[in-house]
């Protein structure tokens, strides 16, 4: 499934162990300015006889200052800062350990060796400064044939209470991190402040050569040491009192039902913090889901990807509505269907205008006139009068995206749209009798409200959003002029040159509303895509507007030969790493060490900031075994991850942010013997994979008209996934872009890039996705019937993938030859990125020369490549 959700947390309980609830860290508290309610409005007066008192006070809260990200790196360029990520995986830590010490956090030696550092330690000076507890791989005695991730460890009271200690003092909460550099005694600490944002970036902390073979330290070998009592869920956030709140606000507005999205005033899919309200009030923290609140009930709708993560984080107070799962074939296409069937007559519904569509606002309110209800828009957001330590909002610097990467220039796409605004008809109504149209009909203005759209418009780039370099703005662009609505604090003199340039005007973020208010443009309509806000659209009013498909979408989600190039080069970098990760997860359970999935998902992205134009990860790592890889959007923490296995599949679902494109790659492995099910569940996928892969089609087709392709193999045996089957991606914006793909009508055009992710679950026990990028481009066949219309895939994902699992008497020569060829062409691109890295250029080699499967031999013996 596409890329993973905010944070989650999923039990991986012991068997001897009691479940025990952990709380996680308090939310953070920041000092907010005195909220004051304006009158609430109906739709029936459109907001135009008091468009004065429209003013949504949240658009000028206090900005949160963003630390200064890591810049640098190799191949990054000056003065361009790293994407602003929220996850944990961020910071660094102050190490005086030796180079001799293994880098990162780690997991389980032996017995003996345990013993044996415990003996060292404690003739040590007590006053000497905390060193990771192993050696690297080379350094380190061999270690014996591994045991089963459940065997014992040293239990010597002494021992448990050092371990326990030294764990404590080397990890400081999930934000900071060791960075231990091979060549130096200590590594430089690195502090970023608020009042150092405006000050240069700073060098990236450098990091050690990239070795395969050195190990992880920390919380995994004390959570053994302990007994595993950290493998606990984090208990669900109590609503009560939000509820109750709540309800006070909605009855001083005299309201029947309040909604709370999940987006943002740009319909973002992924927002910042200070725009999370739907996970304020819920404690769910998936991206999709809409609460729906009542004064008496509250409603939680969300889609097959969340079902258990809903469950598992929101309280008693919730009833959870799964969207789209038909039982005894009734069920609820998605929250708008399930709310209107819960509306009676003559009621009030209250919502934040602009985190709802023009285009869904517009379906609900034209089924409330039958009912007599109607919306009511309170000037003042709900859930923001009743959230009393709110985020503050981002202020990341905005900075410029060259032409290197995007291959066009801003000057260009914004002629391209002036000339498309140009090209559409004057709004004549069919009643009118008037040959020419007047000023009033003609369109002479674009708004543009979508956050990536306007990122790639204009060239830039921002950190207001964690793992998508975006920035919080509105573009207005006329057939004369350019307004970019962007607060000052978010642009440097060097941005500031580069809008006067090209002729754009920079004013404050919330001088849209005056703008619009004031019809600035002078007269004729405003062009809006369906997803603008509905706020804008009832501020206009129906006389100011027509509703048109977003171009901007349109062009981008058609790449250049410049971001296509891009793209293949990061997807290569990108590979190398995944490879680098395997190899290293490959060899240290081989080696017997324990891992646990939070900390393959830390080290997946360490390599990966090695790699250059690294900008930050894609989206928060899925790094699943066991009953967790049956999850789609899971996400490992550090206290509940699950140890990886050798008995069920592991998967594998990240990416990376590069300058020159964005990567988002899924391999499932074994580490052991698989099951019969699994190798033909496995085969089903694989042959789903590659039907896509392969697949030959005129102009004209859409994804969803491929999408049983994916699927064919997967239902001869009566198999399925309840995903889809891939989605658009961005040339270093956003992982889900566009509105093509295998779910989509839209038909597939040469430039689109997009995921092939088909994928196989069973709850509770394991699951399974592959994943590559591809681009369309056109193909010559053999006949060209009809001209040159056939379009295929060139694959941008240079990953190989494992054929352990693979049942070979289930694949035609085709698909054969297909693995043999992808595995080959692996070690092809891939293998002079590794020369450093013997491992990992063992494994590739491996991996290309590999059977398929695991022989049987005479009398039934298992035969295995290896």
């Amino acid at each position: 499934m596409p890329p993973p959700p905010p944070p989650i947390c999923f039990p991986f309980i012991s068997s001897k162990q009691k479940r025990r609830l952990s709380i996680g860290a308090s939310e953070a508290s920041h000092p907010q300015a005195h909220l004051t309610r304006q009158p609430s409005y109906s739709p029936t007066s459109t907001l135009t006889t008091e468009a004065d008192a429209l003013t949504f006070r949240t658009d000028s809260e206090r900005y949160d200052e963003v630390p200064p990200v890591l810049s640098g790196g190799e191949g990054a360029m000056k003065g361009s800062p790293k994407l602003s990520r929220g996850n944990t995986m961020t910071g660094t830590k102050k190490s005086t350990a030796s180079s001799k010490w293994g880098y990162g956090w780690g997991l389980g030696r032996k017995e003996k060796e345990i013993e044996e550092i415990m003996r060292e330690r404690s003739s040590s000076n007590a006053s000497a400064p905390p060193l990771p507890l192993y050696q690297s791989q080379e350094m380190a005695p061999v270690p014996p044939s591994r045991q089963n991730s459940k065997s014992s460890y040293a239990s010597r009271s002494t021992a448990r209470t050092m371990q326990a200690q030294e764990s404590r003092t080397l990890q400081r909460g999930d934000t900071m991190r060791s960075q231990v550099s091979r060549g130096s005694k200590d590594s430089k600490e690195t502090r970023h402040t608020s009042s150092s944002r405006s000050s240069a970036p700073k060098l990236r902390p450098p990091l050690m050569p990239s070795d395969s073979t050195s190990t992880l330290v920390g919380s995994a070998l004390e959570r053994k040491l302990q007994g595993d009592l950290e493998s606990i869920p984090d208990k669900s956030v109590n609503t009560s009192d939000r509820l109750g709140d709540l309800r006070t606000e909605m009855e001083k507005a005299n309201l029947d039902f309040y909604i709370v999205p999940s987006e943002d005033a740009h319909g973002s899919e992924y927002v910042a913090g200070s725009d999370k309200r739907r996970e304020f009030i819920t404690g769910f923290t998936g991206s999709v889901g809409v609460a729906i609140i009542t004064n008496e009930h509250a409603y939680l709708v969300t889609d097959a990807r969340y079902f258990f993560q809903a469950e598992t984080q929101t309280d008693r107070n919730w009833q959870i509505i799964r969207a789209g799962e038909m039982v005894d074939r009734k069920g609820f296409k998605d929250w708008v269907e399930f709310f209107l069937s819960l509306l009676g007559r003559s009621q009030r519904i209250g919502i934040d205008a602009r985190m709802i569509s023009h285009e869904k606002a517009s379906l609900i309110n034209s089924k409330l006139t039958a009912l007599d209800c109607k919306f009511v828009f309170p000037s003042q957001n709900l859930v923001d009068l009743v959230w009393k330590d709110k985020p503050q909002k981002p202020k990341g610097v905005v900075y410029v995206q060259s032409i290197e990467y995007t291959g066009k220039d801003a000057t260009y796409k914004i002629y391209k749209l002036r000339e498309w605004i140009k090209s559409q008809p004057p709004a004549i109504p069919s009643y009118s009798k008037a040959t020419e149209p007047t000023p009033q009909q003609i369109h002479v203005g674009l708004l543009v409200t979508s956050l990536s759209c306007i990122a790639w418009t204009l060239n830039l780039r921002g950190v207001d959003i964690p793992f998508n370099p975006l920035f919080h703005a509105y573009l207005y662009i006329g057939l004369d002029k350019t307004v970019l609505f962007l607060d000052a604090s978010k642009v440097d003199e060097s941005v500031t040159r580069y809008l006067e340039r090209m002729d754009v005007e920079r004013r404050n973020y919330t001088d849209l509303w005056p703008f619009l208010r004031k019809r600035e443009w002078g007269e004729g309509k405003l062009l809006l895509p369906p997803s603008t806000s509905y706020a804008i659209s009832l501020m206009l009013t129906h006389f100011r507007y027509t509703l048109a498909p977003n171009r901007v979408e349109y062009m981008m989600a058609i790449k250049n030969e410049v971001e296509i190039e891009g793209m293949r080069q990061a997807y290569i970098r990108d590979g190398a790493a995944f490879v680098q990760f395997l190899a290293w997860l490959e060899n240290k359970l081989n080696s017997g060490y324990d891992i646990t999935e939070w900390e393959a998902a830390w080290r997946i992205k360490e390599v990966r900031m090695k790699q250059k134009k690294f900008m930050g990860l894609a989206y928060e790592t899925i790094s699943a075994s066991g009953p967790n890889a049956a999850i789609p959007h899971y996400t490992p923490r550090k206290h509940s991850a699950r140890m990886i296995d050798r008995e069920t599949p592991y998967l594998n679902d990240s990416g990376g942010q590069y300058r020159d494109g964005t990567c988002d790659t899924t391999r499932t492995v074994h580490f052991g013997r698989p099951s019969p099910d699994m190798s033909e569940a496995y085969t089903r996928v694989l042959q789903g994979h590659i039907a896509i892969d392969s697949a030959v089609f005129p102009e004209g087709t859409s994804g969803i008209q491929l999408d049983v392709l994916a699927r064919k193999a997967l239902w001869k045996d009566g198999l399925n996934y309840m995903h889809g089957t891939g989605h658009g991606f961005g040339s270093f914006l956003t992982v889900h872009e566009g509105e093509h793909g295998f779910n989509s009508n839209v038909p597939l055009m040469p430039g689109h890039v997009t995921t092939n992710e088909p994928g196989f679950y069973i709850k509770d026990k394991w699951g399974m996705r592959i994943e590559s990028a591809l681009v369309v481009k056109r193909i010559k066949t053999k006949h060209e019937f009809n001209g040159d219309i056939w379009l295929g895939f060139e694959r941008l994902t240079c990953v190989p993938i494992q054929t352990r699992m693979v049942k070979e008497s289930m694949l035609t020569k085709e698909e054969k030859s297909w693995l043999k060829e992808h595995n080959q062409r692996c070690w092809d691109v891939l293998s002079p990125l590794l020369r450093e890295d013997k491992v990992a250029l063992k494994w590739l080699r491996r991996e290309a020369d590999r059977g398929i499967g695991i022989a049987t031999g005479p009398g039934g013996m298992v035969v295995d490549w290896d």
